[in-house]
């Protein structure tokens, strides 16, 4: 089966915890993380997953709204993409 990417993004004020609480959801969603990246520039934080959706337990739908109510949560904006959508938007 070929892998179905997603781009998820997070940014706001550096707090501890950030990634284990995103980490922590999307492994009880079933959603492996391929890529990571994050930076912290004077106390902000900003990371960008790529991550396998292949085997999630829910729909990307739900998946965006479970991340909106985390982002509450934690304090932080974080949003999911699928890559079609993304590259799709981003062709010249």
């Amino acid at each position: 089966m070929k892998a179905m990417k997603a781009i998820i993004t997070v940014l706001g004020k550096d707090n501890v915890g950030i990634v284990a609480s995103v980490a922590a959801y999307l492994a009880e969603k079933g959603v492996n993380i391929l890529e990571i990246s994050q930076t912290i520039i004077d106390s902000y934080f900003d990371m960008i997953m790529i991550v396998d959706i292949s085997k999630m337990s829910c729909t990307p739908s739900e998946m965006a709204s479970d991340l909106e109510k985390l982002s509450e949560k934690i304090g932080l904006r974080i949003q999911f993409q699928r890559t079609e959508i993304f590259e799709a938007m981003h062709r010249i």
